[in-house]
């Protein structure tokens, strides 16, 4: 048995039913679960943090990622591309990608993630060069293990090249039969559906400007038949919109619906451009939505109305999306970008700064379909985060603890991170890895990739 105890926090953000926040907390975990949490609790542990000055809150939840794009950052010629744009230049590159370079991208994008307090990511692998071998998910995998961090990787595809209307080159695209096969691969070899797993697959074709319909369907069935979730990019701009009319003569969410692509089992990322029918629907069928505030912004894709999702009971969590179109993985600055813009929007409408912290937390686990994730509470999972408060930076900060995070914003990394009851960061740096090490090789093959011709 492992044990961890906290020690006399000064605020603990539990993110429950009630957002209860309780002060000068103990919490006791015991084998990756919170065993008990209460004042001066009387038990002794294997490793003991002392609290007093810090806030802890629950392990943030990426429900969206293109860890590969890490390496294709800051690039000066794609910064002012909207989507289909700057996803036609940036294939141009991705296609160099190689085995190693997936490896080490995912350690450094959920190495940044787990920095600032994302304790599990989602990632949406879909770029199989031709060239390159099919292991790809199976280094990432290998990485996020090495970090102790929950994975999702999603099995991403592309079947529909440029010779056949789509919109990526065609040595980036897979057969059918490929895609499938190497789907129910990685489901038989990685999928652990137990509650506290550390790896979940999910099935993730691109979307519809970029896989056919017959892939769509048949991803659909076999998720479906391994009980594993559904997850790609819709409603995210006007272009994909006015694509699939002229293509197959609906707009996204119906052309989806007619694939089997609704449920609780299925989310989307970014729906910015849902109307309210739509929407309905989603509620409906409790399909999900991957919220993308910095992306959606960077790539002129529009503003995702979250307020009028939540109003009607479409499950919504956060996202950073890939680095290309965000720059940085970071969910503390997703949690201010969210807070800040549907304010600049709904003015008093807009979800309080409490309500976007929940959709990072809570809202993440639903979408993921992990119900012991996305809260601090006994008998839950032992994912947390531990923040100094008394600082210059966070004076103020103890009036509202649990709006923290979206008001004042916190621009450093966080002195603790836990997954399953593991220390996976102390004092601001990772502990499973040589961090200096990895982002010297990681410049390297950054640099590598973006010289090919």
């Amino acid at each position: 048995m492992t044990t961890l105890l906290i020690k006399n926090a000064e605020a603990l953000v539990s993110m429950n039913e009630t957002r209860e926040v309780s002060h000068s907390v103990d919490i006791h975990c015991e084998d990756g679960i919170i065993s008990r949490i209460g004042h001066d609790l009387d038990v002794v542990a294997d490793d003991v943090i002392w609290a007093s000055g810090m806030y802890v809150y629950p392990g943030l939840i990426n429900t969206h990622h293109h860890l590969y794009q890490t390496f294709t950052r800051n690039l000066p010629g794609v910064q002012n591309l909207e989507l289909f744009d700057w996803l036609r230049a940036l294939y141009r590159i991705w296609r160099g990608l190689t085995p190693e370079m997936v490896y080490y991208s995912t350690l450094t994008g959920l190495g940044e993630l787990l920095k600032y307090g994302c304790t599990t990511s989602v990632d949406h692998h879909y770029v199989f060069p031709r060239q390159a071998e099919s292991t790809l998910i199976d280094r990432q995998i290998e990485a996020a293990a090495e970090l102790g961090m929950r994975f999702h990787p999603c099995r991403g595809s592309m079947s529909l090249g440029e010779s056949s209307g789509g919109l990526p080159p065609d040595d980036v695209v897979q057969t059918t039969d490929e895609i499938l096969r190497d789907s129910q691969r990685l489901i038989e070899c990685y999928h652990d559906p137990d509650p506290g797993s550390m790896c979940q697959i999910a099935l993730a074709p691109c979307s519809p400007f970029s896989v056919s319909a017959d892939l769509l369907k048949q991803t659909a069935e076999l998720a479906r038949e391994y009980g594993v979730r559904l997850h790609t990019h819709l409603a995210e701009t006007l272009d994909e919109e006015r694509f699939c009319i002229e293509a197959v003569g609906m707009r996204p969410l119906a052309y989806m619906e007619s694939l089997g692509w609704l449920g609780s089992d299925v989310w989307y990322a970014h729906g910015v451009h849902f109307s309210d029918e739509e929407i309905r629907l989603l509620a409906e069928t409790q399909t999900g939505v991957a919220h993308c505030p910095t992306s959606n912004q960077k790539l002129c894709s529009g503003r995702a109305m979250v307020e009028r999702l939540l109003q009607t009971g479409v499950p919504v969590g956060l996202a950073v999306d890939g680095s290309a179109s965000n720059d940085c993985s970071n969910m503390l600055a997703e949690i201010r970008t969210a807070c800040l813009l549907h304010r600049l929007a709904m003015g008093n409408q807009a979800p309080t700064p409490a309500d976007i912290l929940d959709l990072a937390t809570n809202g993440g686990a639903r979408l993921i379909g992990r119900p012991e994730l996305g809260s601090i509470e006994e008998g839950k999972a032992a994912d947390m985060f531990l923040v100094t408060a008394d600082t210059l930076e966070w004076v103020g900060a103890d009036f509202d603890p649990a709006s923290a995070l979206a008001t004042i914003g916190l621009c450093r990394p966080v002195d603790y991170a836990i997954v399953a009851g593991k220390i996976v960061v102390k004092d601001g740096r990772l502990v499973n890895i040589d961090e200096t090490a990895v982002a010297r090789k990681a410049r390297e093959l950054s640099r590598r990739l973006c010289s090919a011709p």
